[in-house]
């Protein structure tokens, strides 16, 4: 397989910021077409970025692209995701089910509105576009399916730890695990992908000593880098994983991650000490844990 993604189309929910862009950005650089399905028609009072303006950054960085704005909730506005973007490049490659909310409150502060948000962007939404663009990826000559959510750690820890979003990212995780058997014949490539350390983006920034946070956290770049790797692998032998970015990384022979870090260690420092993102582990690391 080549280990371009030159002329792929990939069509992605979300990504007017943060690792989602980062990944249509990357994509971009080999001259990839991309489709953003989002909300963010207008700017937002807190956070950067529309998908109009990602958009223009896919298309200065030397990717051709196509803002829908809709929402994944919606069956109509997915829909005419799909058939935008076989109309305008002809079909479609790769889906990244990017879109997603969180809210790790615990079960009695959660509202059944935020519950029900969570569970129709994650599940429901990775379901939905998975679903549309079914036919179009089984004319691709490497199909892929990437879904942003973790390896299904059925420890208690992390069902108790904030249950109504693990419900929603498992989800999105049971959906891979799912697809990839039954798509396997088609030949669709279906796999999810988390990190292993915290990521800086405009949301965690925005977070109550959110500066100090991604002091602690890698660049978005190690996503994209990470996706780029699996999504230009053969679609027919990378099926059913739950891959990490670091995973992926050292597979590609990329040892040294501490171009990724967002406070580079100067010569004769300890490198930044990084925050683990969740569901990695059992919880017995956790010093708060009761």
């Amino acid at each position: 397989m080549s280990s371009t993604l030159s002329g792929t189309t990939i069509l992605m929910s979300g990504g007017s910021r943060g690792i989602g862009l980062a990944i249509a950005l990357r994509a971009a650089r080999d001259g990839a077409n991309v489709t953003l399905l989002a909300k963010t028609d207008t700017p937002h009072p807190k956070l950067p970025g529309t998908v109009h303006t990602a958009v223009e950054q896919i298309e200065s960085g030397g990717g051709s692209g196509l803002a829908v704005v809709g929402d994944v909730r919606n069956d109509d506005d997915v829909a005419r995701a799909v058939e935008a973007t076989i109309e305008r490049f002809g079909g479609i490659d790769v889906v990244v089910n990017n879109a997603s909310a969180i809210d790790t409150r615990p079960t009695t502060a959660i509202s059944m509105k935020q519950y029900d948000l969570m569970a129709d962007i994650n599940v429901r939404g990775t379901f939905l576009l998975s679903k549309l663009s079914i036919e179009a990826l089984t004319r691709s000559a490497n199909p892929h399916i990437l879904t942003l959510s973790p390896p299904l750690n059925l420890t208690p820890y992390w069902a108790g730890k904030h249950l109504a979003y693990t419900l929603a990212k498992y989800g999105m995780s049971l959906t891979t695990l799912g697809l990839a058997e039954e798509l396997a014949d088609r030949g669709i490539g279906v796999n999810s992908l988390w990190p292993c350390t915290l990521i800086d983006t405009a949301a965690i920034r925005a977070m109550p000593g959110g500066e100090q946070l991604v002091r602690a956290a890698r660049t978005p770049a190690i996503m994209a880098d990470a996706a780029h790797a699996v999504l230009t692998r053969p679609a027919a032998t990378t099926t059913g994983n739950f891959f990490t970015d670091e995973q992926v990384l050292h597979e590609e022979g990329i040892t040294d991650l501490s171009a990724y870090s967002v406070v580079t260690a100067a010569p004769g420092e300890d490198p930044a000490q990084l925050l683990p993102d969740i569901f990695l582990s059992d919880g017995t690391d956790d010093p708060d844990r009761r």
